[in-house]
């Protein structure tokens, strides 16, 4: 079965190094929280809200090993008006057996509070 799996995290500002390296920390908790194997995933979806312009967060994942043949998009979050600002949120696609409730989405930064319902979990840092 594929699974969703969902994380957020923000930054500070604009800026590539930030973009990057927010976006690594943000997947290796996802990787590491649900054990995911890049063969067992489906695709990943990266958005951004419309303030971060400097970086694919994407190219972050090229830090992974053996995410060479991962499939990838990129795009830009809708632009909510009171939405929360410099976000990257990450959905990946993972074949697994796990149901629902043992899936654990990560929620970092100022991102918490899309989530405050999951604010008190492990998967909420």
């Amino acid at each position: 079965m594929i699974r969703g799996i969902r994380g957020a995290t923000t930054v500070l500002e604009d800026r590539e190094d930030l973009i990057l390296t927010a976006t690594e920390n943000l997947l290796k908790e996802l990787i590491e929280e649900n054990s995911i194997k890049p063969e067992n995933i489906a695709s990943l979806f990266i958005s951004v809200t419309p303030d971060l312009t400097t970086a694919f967060p994407a190219k972050a994942v090229r830090h992974f090993s053996n995410w060479d043949f991962v499939p990838i998009m990129c795009m830009q979050e809708i632009p909510v008006q009171g939405g929360l600002p410099l976000c990257i949120r990450i959905m990946v696609h993972v074949n697994t057996a796990k149901p629902q409730d043992e899936i654990n989405h990560i929620y970092q930064e100022q991102a918490i509070v899309l989530r405050p319902d999951l604010a008190n979990t492990k998967s909420s840092k």
